[in-house]
């Protein structure tokens, strides 16, 4: 590849790896539901090299975010710069990839974050996990640095690389447009918009019209100088009994269908805002309070009145969660989710739905995830009205102000130098104690539940390996069941934290979208069936059980290694010092989280502040 990157190239072929562990699989004989085997491709020397994966090693991570921290592990990423060109960039597929199941087309992404220092695996859903694992692959790793901004081509076993010179700048929506002419719809694409390009620390990577990226791994590819990965492939996996998938896959369609994913299909996640709204948990002007005055304005029952809506679905998908709406200034349609609908509206004070769905636009078309953009410039308009910040112009409620920044994060110009930071390193730069309402937990924008409401959810986000983040832990279900008192919650309740992140973590390496977990009556119980019909592999629920915790105890290893401390398992102090304005009876102590985090640190077998036994430790993959 080095030095032919026009195209003109020739194809190269995979060299394949010849060393111990090409005993331990047969790449003539592949696992059912695996290919047994991940390329790993080095930008800066043209080496593509396929590396045998164990089955061992495949049974105990299984793929998605499990098989992605393994090899992040073994890479010895952990003690990496991010963006710098060693590096490492994992796209990781699963055994279920390619499946008869529903909502099966997943892929992880998997890297060192550039925002957070710490593991970030980021998950979506798209055509690409379906044509990534045709290549013959289960992950596809990414080292080194390409000479010029490139593309990077992967028709099964070859490997090479294209000028994108012609396409610097460019959005996600050209960029797509342009490789579908270049390349024939055969090739499904991952791309970064100019925010990757430029290195934004939320930078992410779009493929269909999603992201993946919360973290900023648009970021890590863009310091690869790769603009684009387009991969086509024939060969697929056998499953160790089909006829039996087929008839469990179609069960689980059917009930799909039902009422656990009902408010999904007729409105979307976008459902959310008005009912978080009324429990006063809908974070408002920077957190500054739990409701919004005019959430109704914005809400997805007012917009299907107001404008055309269209409703799409991932691919390999029966629920149809997707909702489009159509801009007035008549430039296409915006997919709109309660994360997005959050962060560019009431978070920044904001109750114009035309001014929401054009950030979202320009957010999508850039390349920038919108739950950092929107927490970060929430927290600049407080800084700015606080007289920390010389903005005048920035404001709550100032819809051109929202417009703006998101314009100076993609151009570098303004303050877009200080907005692309994030908002802890923004915090660190301003000073003056404005850390103590920076919206962050790790560095990592917090997503749209005010956890003083939800108090589960608050120990969610302070041990989250990820740091702030709803889809890693999910204990919001717990403070929306009966088991807690969601503005009382005590340390004995601690486990409940435990059980929904094992859940989210299982979820999240078979992968399986989180919009089925209402479907499941046991979800160790049923995945173990999936499993076993995909694998031949004789799987039980203790074993599932067994799986879920080994990969939140590597995620978690990766993170020490990284530099991870106890202190960084907390919350801003804003949330540990005021209760929400609405509702007094939402107030957390600090003592109170410290005696949630201790008893989740015990119930998961490692110390009282998180450090892990000796034992755990040596068991995990080691570069």
């Amino acid at each position: 590849m080095k030095g032919t990157q026009s195209c003109s190239c020739r194809w190269t072929r995979a060299a394949k790896f010849k060393g111990p562990r090409a005993e331990k699989n047969s790449l003539m004989h592949p696992i059912f539901g695996y290919h047994g085997r991940y390329l790993r491709v080095d930008l800066s020397t043209g080496l593509s090299t396929e590396i045998l994966l164990e089955t061992q090693l495949l049974r105990e991570y299984l793929g998605g975010s499990g098989l992605g921290v393994a090899l992040m592990l073994k890479e010895g990423a952990a003690a990496l710069n991010p963006l710098a060109p060693e590096a490492v960039l994992a796209f990781v597929f699963s055994p279920l990839v390619g499946s008869p199941l529903t909502t099966s087309a997943k892929f992880a992404v998997v890297s060192k974050s550039p925002l957070t220092e710490r593991l970030n695996d980021s998950l979506a859903s798209s055509g690409f996990a379906l044509a990534g694992k045709k290549t013959g692959y289960d992950a596809i790793v990414l080292v080194g640095r390409a000479e010029k901004l490139s593309i990077l081509l992967i028709d099964e076993h070859r490997v090479r690389l294209e000028s994108a010179e012609d396409l610097v700048g460019f959005s996600n929506r050209k960029t797509q447009e342009n490789l579908l002419r270049r390349f024939g719809p055969e090739f499904q694409t991952a791309t970064i918009g100019p925010a990757g390009e430029r290195l934004v620390p939320y930078a992410t990577i779009s493929h269909d019209g999603r992201h993946a990226g919360r973290g900023g791994s648009g970021a890590v590819l863009g310091s690869k100088n790769i603009k684009a990965i387009a991969v086509r492939g024939t060969r697929r996996v056998a499953w160790a009994s089909p006829p039996a998938l087929m008839s469990l896959a179609k069960k689980l369609s059917k009930k799909s269908f039902g009422p656990a994913t009902a408010k999904y299909r007729e409105l979307g996640t976008a459902s959310n805002l008005l009912m978080f709204n009324r429990l006063n948990v809908l974070p408002t002007r920077n957190f500054q309070q739990g409701s919004f005055e005019n959430a109704a304005a914005i809400s997805p029952e007012e917009l299907n009145v107001t404008r055309d809506r269209t409703r799409s679905s991932c691919a390999a998908c029966t629920i149809g969660c997707e909702h489009l709406y159509s801009l007035k200034s008549g430039d296409g349609s915006v997919r709109l989710e309660y994360e997005n609908l959050f962060a560019l509206g009431p978070l920044c004070g904001i109750d114009n739905a035309e001014i929401v769905l054009e950030a979202t636009r320009r957010c999508d078309d850039a390349g920038i995830d919108t739950i950092s953009a929107g927490g970060t410039i929430g927290f600049a308009m407080e800084c700015a009205e606080r007289g920390l910040l010389d903005a005048p112009w920035l404001r709550f409620g100032d819809g051109n102000a929202l417009l703006r920044s998101l314009d100076s994060i993609v151009s570098g110009k303004e303050i877009g130098p200080l907005l692309a930071m994030g908002s802890r390193r923004m915090a660190m730069e301003i000073g003056q104690d404005s850390i103590r309402f920076a919206p962050q937990v790790k560095g990592l924008e917090l997503p749209g539940y005010d956890p003083r409401g939800l108090q589960m959810m608050a120990l969610g986000f302070a041990v989250s390996t990820r740091g702030a983040d709803h889809n890693r832990s999910g204990a919001y279900e717990v403070d929306f069941s009966e088991a807690v008192d969601r503005r009382n919650v005590g340390p004995e309740s601690a486990h409940l934290a435990v059980e929904t992140e094992d859940k989210a973590a299982l979820m999240d390496s078979l992968i399986l979208c989180k919009f089925l977990r209402g479907i499941f009556a046991d979800l160790f119980e049923e995945s173990a069936e999936i499993l076993s019909l995909v694998t031949g592999w004789e799987v039980t629920a203790k074993e599932l059980r067994a799986t879920a915790q080994r990969i939140v105890t590597a995620k978690k290893r990766f993170n020490i290694l990284a530099g991870w401390t106890p202190s960084e398992d907390t919350l801003p102090l804003r949330m540990l010092q005021n209760a929400l304005p609405e509702d007094s009876e939402s107030h957390l102590s600090a003592e109170r989280l410290a005696s949630l985090i201790k008893a989740y640190n015990l119930a998961r077998g490692w110390s009282e502040e998180g450090w892990l036994p000796l034992g755990q430790a040596a068991s995990l993959p080691v570069g």
